[in-house]
């Protein structure tokens, strides 16, 4: 596997060897990433945290592998404190930062943003989510967290539930299940489905793929329960988010008649969808899912930043 000085913008970026070959080096990084011994395959480098969206989880845990690596961050966690707020442009913002860092993580609300970023940067960049667009490392733990339950990634059927118009982790997630042969299944509010182009790719690369409005059997069925909550800030009449929020809700009730294994995750943070009886019980997947973001973080950027390359 050869990732050295590539952008990782899309899911479509790497290969099906290329993931599993991820999936392979993350697991040899858990101890690493829980304190203990760490490789310092970062030692000297300096990877940039551009954050122009609110971010807990993604930006910590990127930080917290750059560190475990024995690298620096440099970062920005407020788009109001930096120079966009003068007139920059992305363009130029991301440019300048190319020259002060070995490596770009970029958040930020516009759809798009990331490949205009790794336009501008000769520096490796990863989309750590653009807007409603694509979160790749976000998918690269959730398969994490599917593969350590289940020891596999294929034939298992994933009921995806909630935001699927908006939500870029599933938009990322569905594409990559199909490429390892999951059933996906959609759950959602009608005014939330799946956009059509998302669901015209899968049909084209023989996903299989169906819908599920009633949530009670589709999650007798799961073996893996998705939950995303509904964004608010990604809609752009509010009146249509209070039509669907709080239109659907994981409890224990709900769970009782699910397979012993199912797991339920979510890419956090909740906003009620999935009620706190659940953090209880053996299903409840979603705080192992956001632990593991270390280790596949500090695998990704081991593959794009190791000693044997240089960048672009």
């Amino acid at each position: 596997m050869s990732l050295r000085g590539r952008d990782i913008v899309s899911i479509h970026d790497l290969s099906r060897d290329e993931i599993t070959a991820l999936l392979a080096s993350a697991r040899k990084m858990v101890r690493a990433a829980e304190g203990g011994r760490a490789p310092a395959t970062l030692a000297g480098k300096i990877v940039a945290m551009a954050f122009f969206e609110p971010s807990t989880r993604t930006r910590l845990s990127f930080e917290s592998a750059v560190q475990r690596l024995g690298g620096s961050c440099l970062t920005i966690a407020d788009a109001g404190a930096t120079s966009l707020r003068k007139g920059e442009s992305l363009y130029d913002t991301i440019r300048m930062l190319s020259s002060y860092a070995d490596a770009i993580v970029l958040r930020h609300p516009n759809e798009g943003s990331a490949r205009l970023a790794a336009r501008a940067s000769d520096r490796p960049v990863i989309n750590a989510g653009d807007g409603a667009g694509q979160h790749p490392t976000q998918t690269l733990l959730d398969l994490a967290t599917i593969q350590e339950r289940f020891g596999t990634l294929s034939g298992l059927k994933v009921v995806l539930l909630g935001d699927l118009k908006y939500g870029r982790t599933v938009h990322s997630l569905a594409h990559a299940l199909a490429e390892f042969g999951s059933e996906i299944v959609l759950s959602s509010p009608p005014s939330l489905r799946l956009p059509e182009e998302h669901r015209a790719e899968l049909q084209h690369r023989g996903a299989k793929l169906r819908e599920e409005p009633d949530l009670p059997k589709a999650v007798r069925e799961a073996d893996v329960l998705y939950v995303t909550r509904i964004q608010k800030e990604r809609f752009p009449d509010e009146g249509e988010y209070r039509e669907v929020v709080g239109s659907y809700r994981i409890d224990a009730p709900l769970l009782a008649a699910a397979k012993p294994r199912l797991i339920v995750m979510h890419p956090l943070p909740r906003a009620g969808e999935i009620a706190a009886e659940v953090d209880a019980t053996p299903h409840a997947a979603y705080f192992r899912q956001a632990f593991l973001a270390v280790p596949v973080r500090m695998a990704l950027l081991s593959a794009l930043l190791g000693p044997a390359g240089r960048g672009r």
